[in-house]
């Protein structure tokens, strides 16, 4: 799977979160609820300044393994922390990422290009990685996916 080596800033996400793992047998559920709180209670609309129109999927807090739990957000990019703390706020931390583009059906394509993500042998930070939805077309979205690198 092709990918390209980019640097970025810190990012605001504000969004709804919930602590998973790869092996918990609900992670799917865990997952897909946060997507349907984010959508369907209006959340993604209440949330203000946001930097552009796009969903972002956050995995942060985890240890460095596919065993390990991990924080899970769904949010979108904002262009300052709010002031109230109604919702979760993470910050996307600046530095270097493998950038990955898919294309397909939003929830198979991804898992798909994780699982192979999850073979490769990239030097992974394992502090946050995250996929950014580009659209709406569920059955042909283009996503990409970031992957967080140790610095150099």
């Amino acid at each position: 799977m092709n990918y390209e080596i980019v640097t970025l800033e810190e990012k605001i996400a504000v969004g709804v979160s919930a602590r998973t793992s790869n092996m918990s047998p609900d992670a799917g559920a865990v997952i897909g609820g946060l997507w349907q709180r984010f959508f369907n209670e209006g959340i993604y609309t209440s949330i203000a300044d946001k930097a552009n129109e796009k969903a972002l999927g956050i995995y942060t807090d985890y240890a460095g393994d596919e065993k390990a739990e991990y924080t899970a957000l769904v949010a979108c990019e904002t262009t300052r922390e709010p002031s109230e703390n109604t919702y979760t706020v993470c910050k996307i931390p600046a530095g270097r990422y493998a950038k990955f583009v898919i294309h397909g059906d939003m929830v198979q394509a991804v898992g798909a290009a994780w699982q192979e993500i999850w073979s490769m042998d990239l030097p992974r930070s394992f502090q946050c990685d995250f996929e950014e939805y580009q659209d709406d077309k569920m059955d042909n979205a283009e996503i990409h996916i970031y992957v967080g690198l140790r610095a150099e």
